[in-house]
């Protein structure tokens, strides 16, 4: 029979456009998964002034924390046990149920009638359903790149998925500031129809061309994995609260067991890895060098990244745009807007980047992506915190382009580095540390940061409201109020001081009209927020210059350890199909002695 096509057929016996399509389709993925996080922490105002709830209640601030973070702490817990079920069963099935879970939730979370803390629970726990989905998606979708895309096309391909996944986490800034205001369970609603389209697509057109491997499911090392990491993310969690007299909990007991016991709990995991037949973390993977240092210059600038989006947001949406004449109300929009150029930067340079790196190699890109971001934290240092926005602006252009620089290369190498068979749980891995580098970085800025302003704010606070009239009795009080609140008012674009000082405003000299300005809160606090900002940002600077001398290491050759080559997958697998009269979607690694077999 003539051939019907004008290009010839892959070796996995697919058609020569099927990579784009995979990468069309998980770009898709990502891009919905990373507005629908960005698009939460941005509209965070409307959801607790839509629910009722008062951000200065200090029992409300662990609703207003696992908002943020029940959604990253579920997908970093369960991202590599989905890598590991995709490697077993087939990482197109693990896909699309994911993107089935994650528009379900979107539904649920947009039809709540409850209000005051019924409503933040029914939130919280359809964000944790939802991180399930998120798990399958980005467990799988790195997988599924690279199982579709030969080595040297591999950068190019992932550049473009990083590049969906960071211009989402700003479009959802934009779209969280444009929907939020006219109600906030449009932004649920809005991946929706994304979602259904996604679910169909994936369904229609992919097909699993990765080997499939037959194993036992590690029910031990699941539990232990899931346990001992939910419980030093949940320390992190409550570590950053007050207790007692302390501005943090660091010192609390319960907090203490929790990291002290999460700990505990992952060396256990450790020990069963190292001993069962089919672990669900490849600990051999960490012989590679080029993974193991990939995955720590990974989690490094990753730690730097997360860290940056919170204290820009706090930056511009409690002191910068209140500074200069914009309402509270309409900050979360411009503050989106005004962040649009670390978005540029990134678009620029992390397809390029991945485009060069699959002719020139990673390493050159790396570590100099690494080293141009941690050169925009220190020069993001000198700026004083009523900045002049151009001069802000290129700045966040040059941190941007270094992120790019630095991303897509890093992901290929890391995933050229992992043998064919073990991709899907090599990617779950490496997602598992990015994922928990936001919670971390959510504790380690928000900690860095707590202890600046704790030196400072309260003298602050004090002699500002005495200079307005205001009893030094309630000055005093007022300014002990715990850093962390002031913080979480400053990053929800919300002014304190009218509901604090309450009746007395009107025995104050211009009848409190100053003092519940919307410039002279972010006035207030500018001072001691830059204190605790120059601790944040050196903590990102050294995490970045880290992970510039890591990946320098990713570039030697292990000899000790050699890896099977990542890329004769399309001759494996035509080997493999053409000896069992297999479809692509059906191949499996047979175990030894055993005759491949059908496996749907």
């Amino acid at each position: 029979m003539a051939d019907r096509t004008s290009q010839p057929p892959q070796p996995n016996g697919l058609s020569p456009h099927y990579k784009w399509i995979a990468l069309s389709n998980t770009t898709l993925g990502v891009l919905m998964v990373m507005i629908n996080q960005s698009i939460v922490l941005i509209a965070l105002p409307d959801i607790f002034r839509g629910i009722h709830l008062d951000p200065l209640d200090s029992a409300n601030t662990s609703y207003l924390l696992w908002m943020l973070m029940g959604f990253m702490v579920v997908t970093a817990v369960l991202v590599v046990t989905f890598g590991r079920l995709g490697d077993m069963f087939g990482r197109v099935r693990m896909y699309n149920m994911g993107f089935a879970v994650f528009t379900f939730c979107s539904i649920m979370l947009s039809i709540t009638w409850f209000g005051g803390s019924a409503g933040a629970l029914w939130l919280i726990g359809w964000r944790i359903v939802q991180g399930i989905g998120g798990a399958l998606l980005f467990a799988n979708s790195t997988a599924i790149l690279t199982d579709a895309f030969p080595a040297d096309q591999r950068g190019t391909a992932l550049g473009i998925n990083s590049l969906a996944a960071i211009a989402g986490s700003f479009i959802g800034l934009i779209l969280g500031g444009v929907l939020a205001p006219t109600s906030w369970k449009l932004i649920f609603l809005v991946s929706v129809p994304f979602g259904l389209f996604g679910t169909v697509w994936a369904y229609l057109k992919l097909h699993d061309t990765g080997v499939r491997r037959r194993a036992r499911m590690d029910w031990w090392g699941n539990v232990t994995f899931a346990l001992g990491l939910v419980s030093i993310l949940v320390g992190i969690t409550y570590g950053i609260q007050p207790y007692g007299s302390s501005t943090m909990g660091w010192s609390n007991p319960w907090v203490l067991a929790a990291l002290i016991g999460g700990a505990a709990v992952l060396a256990v995991f450790v020990r069963i890895e190292m001993t069962v037949a089919d672990p669900l973390f490849r600990l051999s993977l960490f012989r590679v060098r080029a993974f193991t240092a990939g995955n720590i210059a990974s989690l490094l600038t990753a730690l730097g990244r997360g860290g940056l989006q919170f204290m820009l947001i706090i930056w511009l949406q409690g002191i910068w745009l209140p500074l200069h004449g914009y309402s509270f109300e309409k900050t979360p929009l411009w503050a989106g807007i005004y962040m649009i150029p670390l978005t540029i930067g990134f678009l620029i340079s992390a397809p390029l980047s991945g485009w060069l790196s699959d002719r020139y190699g990673a390493r050159s890109f790396t570590v100099s992506g690494a080293l141009v971001t941690a050169a925009s934290f220190v020069a993001l240092m000198l700026l004083p915190t009523d900045f002049s926005y151009p001069v802000f602006a290129v700045l966040l252009l040059v941190n941007g382009l270094g992120s790019g620089l630095f991303s897509s290369p890093n992901r290929a190498e890391i995933m050229n580095a992992v043998p064919a068979q073990s991709r899907g749980v090599g990617a779950g891995m490496t997602a598992t540390f990015q994922n928990s580098s936001m919670v971390l970085s959510i504790g380690v800025f928000f900690s860095l940061m707590i202890a600046g302003l704790s030196t400072s704010l309260p003298h602050a606070m004090h002699d500002g409201l005495v200079q307005q009239g205001v009893p030094a009795a309630q000055a005093d009080q007022i300014s002990q109020l715990p850093p962390i609140a002031v913080l979480f008012a400053a990053f929800l674009g919300y002014n304190p001081l009218k509901e604090l000082l309450g009746s007395s405003l009107s025995s104050l000299p211009d009848g409190g009209k100053s003092v519940t300005s919307k410039e002279f809160f972010p006035h207030l606090i500018s001072g001691p927020f830059h204190d605790g900002l120059v601790i944040a940002f050196w903590f990102a600077v050294a995490a970045c210059v880290i992970a510039a001398l890591s990946s320098l290491l990713t570039g030697r050759i292990d000899r000790k350890h050699p890896v099977p080559a990542a890329e004769p997958l399309g001759s494996e697998l035509a080997a493999v199909s053409s000896g069992a009269g297999l479809a692509p979607s059906e191949l499996v690694v047979p175990e030894e002695g055993e005759r491949p077999e059908r496996t749907d």
